[in-house]
């Protein structure tokens, strides 16, 4: 018995079917994660705006307090000024 090449009675081989890959659901999962932290992220940094709001806005009254304070004590001593004149 010679074999021939060209001749057809071999089994045919069937190549092996293509598995899904488990690195899909690796892929999956790090997006998943990266939205959870980007929006995690997002929800820290809008609160830490609005606590900068908020010290601006105490900061401006603060200094609208001052600026009243020093005009109420300069009213003060120029009416003081005016009683010690008479």
């Amino acid at each position: 018995m010679v074999h021939d090449p060209l001749r057809q009675d071999d089994p045919p081989v069937h190549a092996p079917m293509a598995e899904r890959s488990h690195g899909s659901g690796l892929v999956f999962t790090l997006v998943a994660l990266a939205l959870v932290l980007a929006i995690g992220f997002f929800y820290v940094t809008n609160e830490s705006r609005d606590d900068r709001r908020a010290d601006a806005v105490t900061q401006a009254a603060d200094s609208v307090d001052r600026a009243a304070s020093r005009a109420g004590d300069a009213a003060r001593n120029a009416a003081d000024s005016l009683r010690q004149d008479n």
